[in-house]
């Protein structure tokens, strides 16, 4: 299909709303405080599942990119490193515990940046966690970087520990861009750095843009991408950048007039999907890019896609546990959150209370809601039978009003709906999240809306 049929003004116009990135359902708006350990355990011993996701968040950043918008701590102290260590340790024992019977087939490193830890922390991290848990022998383990902070030496490193997967923050290479962003950084490095990890044994490589960022043109974003391919990553990630300076105090330093108008940014994604695609990258899901032959493109030529936390993945059958400050556990029936400071997280642990600080427990409805929401988010096409076979109901009945709801979509011809399937033609595939809220029972809460940003 070609690129420009996603961008027609005016159903763009008509459909870019405010909504929910469905990266959850219910999304993280709905956590409260009723939940505890005692929860997350229960959810562990009901749930279905023997396989396991691991994801443990590293805060530490050395120094602050002023659009992003993740649970951070900025700090030059890398001793900072060793004490959150003595306090992971402490957690995944407790948490092994609950999750003896799993095998675990995925871990994977966020933050913050996780290369603000040194070899010798991460070889410790990693004897850590196989030590308290069963790690499969295909696990796929993967990690986050800043290049900036990287050598030769230390991927080797990161190589030997077992990483196969790396994924690098490019943004932009632009030197105004990256200057506005506080994020200046040689694209020479990450191309080498990239043939480096390929000799010593990584199998991909992910590169994430953003585009929307201050300073963009067509131009210098044109230069960027043009750089991204040269580099032949096995994915690209392309965000759009999310100016909320309400929320995330860095992003006062960024003026609203150096911001590329909404005309100029849907140029910007415009151009990143064609330019990719033309050099064989598939689209995946709303904001992903992958090879043909990469897993990510396999599963979603197969409907098999999922999506989780972490975004689109091939396993999101799995239970996933979140290890660290922050970092979010979905188990069988529920949702959970470690304390999103660091000294409540110390304190928690100290204490030997509830890491668990928040989350909720999902109804029958919000698991129901969840899969038909996942399986449009995903592939783009819901078969009714299976839903109503897995859930024993009448999806028309139950639906109603959520089908009522797409009435627009289907006069615009976006969505067709009949007895077996729901299905959205590929040029809405930008407009999914919108077609999804349609089935958001929670979206009523109209101040929530003001909370997410814009779909596109």
């Amino acid at each position: 299909m070609q690129t420009t049929d996603f961008f027609d003004p005016a159903l763009i116009s008509k459909y870019n709303l405010n909504g929910p990135r469905y990266t959850s359902y219910p999304t993280a708006l709905e956590f409260n405080d009723s939940v505890n350990d005692t929860h997350l355990i229960t959810a562990a011993r009901n749930s279905p599942n023997d396989e396991l996701s691991l994801y443990v968040h590293i805060p530490f950043c050395h120094s602050l990119c002023y659009y992003c918008g993740c649970n951070k701590i900025v700090t030059r102290h890398e001793e900072k490193a060793d004490r959150y260590l003595d306090y992971l340790a402490k957690e995944i024992t407790l948490r092994a515990a609950a999750f003896s019977h799993c095998r675990v087939q995925q871990l994977h490193l966020g933050g913050g940046s996780p290369s603000f830890l040194s070899a010798a922390q991460h070889q410790r991290l990693m004897t850590l966690l196989r030590t308290a848990f069963q790690f499969a022998d295909e696990a796929q383990c993967s990690i986050e970087i800043d290049p900036r902070r990287v050598d030769n030496t230390y991927l080797s490193a990161l190589a030997d520990i077992g990483y196969r997967r790396l994924s690098i923050g490019v943004q932009d290479i632009d030197y105004k861009v990256q200057q506005a962003i506080n994020r200046l950084q040689s694209t020479q490095h990450i191309a080498d750095l990239i043939t480096y990890a390929r000799c010593v044994g990584f199998e991909s490589v992910n590169l994430d843009l953003i585009y929307g960022l201050p300073h963009q043109t067509a131009e210098t974003f044109n230069t960027t991408l043009a750089a991204v391919k040269a580099m032949d990553p096995e994915r690209v990630s392309l965000f759009s950048y999310a100016h909320l300076p309400a929320r995330f105090a860095a992003q006062r330093k960024i003026k609203d007039a150096w911001l590329p108008s909404p005309q100029t940014k849907l140029t910007l994604m415009k151009n990143a999907m064609q330019s990719l695609q033309q050099v064989g990258y598939q689209l995946i899901g709303m904001d992903h890019f992958a090879k043909a032959n990469d897993e990510l493109a396999v599963a979603q030529r197969d409907g098999v896609l999922h999506r989780n936390f972490q975004g689109y993945t091939t396993r999101g059958d799995l239970d996933l546990l979140g290890i660290g400050v922050s970092s979010i556990s979905a188990v069988h029936n529920m949702y959970g959150q470690n304390p999103k400071t660091l000294n409540e997280y110390y304190a928690a642990i100290d204490a030997q209370t509830s890491l668990t600080c928040k989350g909720v427990m999902l109804s029958r409805d919000d698991m129901l809601r969840r899969d038909v929401i996942m399986q449009l988010m995903c592939n783009l096409n819901l078969a009714i039978c299976d839903i109503e076979s897995l859930w024993d109901i009448n999806f028309n009945e139950y639906f109603a009003e959520a089908i009522d709801s797409l009435g627009p979509f289907i006069d615009d011809a976006l969505v067709s709906v009949t007895r077996q399937h729901i299905k959205v033609v590929p040029r809405a595939r930008l407009l999914i999240r919108t077609i999804c809220m349609a089935f958001d029972a929670y979206l009523g809460k109209q101040v929530h809306r003001q909370r997410y940003s814009r779909v596109i």
